[in-house]
């Protein structure tokens, strides 16, 4: 099924069909690791916390829940993720990396494969 690129309903694109443990590869075809996570984009998210209410939060909610502050990058840029929608990639082994992609930098899902817009030197780093 090479070349097949996957497009859900309107306005999801084909980060709707990215499942956490898909392999990702970049525009250039490097191997970047695996999807640990994914969030379709909340368009009225207008804090890095988007609009959940009544859950713990500060040091208490990291200490219960370490992903609850998802996505790890500067103010700005996680409210961006959180509206647009992001996944999560890793690399292990020797050098291990963390990047976050945007909803808009998923060209497509091939099986289970995701195809990056962009190389990953225009992806965002965990910090």
């Amino acid at each position: 099924m090479a070349g097949v690129t996957i497009e859900d309903g309107p306005g999801q694109g084909p980060i709707a069909q990215v499942q956490e443990g898909m392999r990702v590869y970049d525009s250039a075809g490097a191997d970047l690791g695996e999807v640990v996570d994914v969030k379709l984009g909340d368009p009225l998210a207008v804090t890095e916390e988007g609009q959940v209410s009544g859950e713990p939060h500060g040091l208490l909610g990291v200490v219960l829940d370490p992903e609850a502050n998802e996505p790890h990058v500067p103010g700005e840029l996680a409210q961006g993720l959180l509206r647009e929608g992001y996944l999560k990639i890793h690399h292990g082994g020797l050098r291990r990396h963390t990047w976050y992609a945007p909803a808009g930098d998923v060209a497509g899902v091939d099986g289970d494969t995701v195809r990056l817009s962009v190389t990953k030197d225009r992806l965002l780093p965990a910090r």
